[in-house]
């Protein structure tokens, strides 16, 4: 199957919206929820300006664990509570942050991140993995971002199986 996504343009809203139009045109049919992450990742890396990293972790074992993801090598595991992607499973609320140097704890798995944006995924009340962005550019991301990333995730959700 070969797949062109428009470029987007507009305000962010806009953006996200055909964003979301085209993760699901990307998904159609598929259940495999690692084959949906890939491709939801490689969607937003290459539509959302100023990325250096996006991808997902995955809870296992009582930690997160890198799986699917575009960008340079990445941490491999990261402790629940530590890091923005830590804080976002534990307390399963999106981290939105600015300046990751300000950030209690931030784990610098590349150097050139300076924002970050983690957005946790909850199925059945139960944290299975986070979806991770990071710019180079400090204060790349704002609340349509996270409403926008918010709903991408629900749609990943609502679409895969587990994992």
């Amino acid at each position: 199957m070969s797949f062109a996504a428009p470029a987007l343009t507009g305000p962010k809203p806009d953006q996200y919206h055909a964003l979301d139009a085209q993760l699901a045109a990307l998904i159609g049919d598929e259940r495999d929820a690692v084959a949906n992450m890939a491709n939801m990742a490689a969607l937003i890396f290459h539509q959302l300006p100023d990325l250096n990293w996006a991808g997902f972790y995955l809870m296992k074992g009582g930690e997160l664990v890198l799986g699917p993801f575009q960008g340079k090598p990445a941490c491999i595991r990261i402790p629940l509570g530590r890091g923005v992607c830590g804080t976002a499973a534990a307390t399963r609320e999106t981290q939105l942050v600015p300046d990751v140097h300000a950030f209690p704890g931030h784990i610098a798995c590349d150097a050139d991140s300076r924002s970050e944006i983690v957005v946790p995924l909850v199925r059945n009340g139960l944290v299975v993995g986070v979806l991770d962005l990071d710019s180079p550019l400090p204060g790349r991301f704002d609340t349509d971002d996270q409403a926008g990333l918010e709903a991408l995730a629900r749609r990943l959700l609502a679409a895969s199986d587990p994992a």
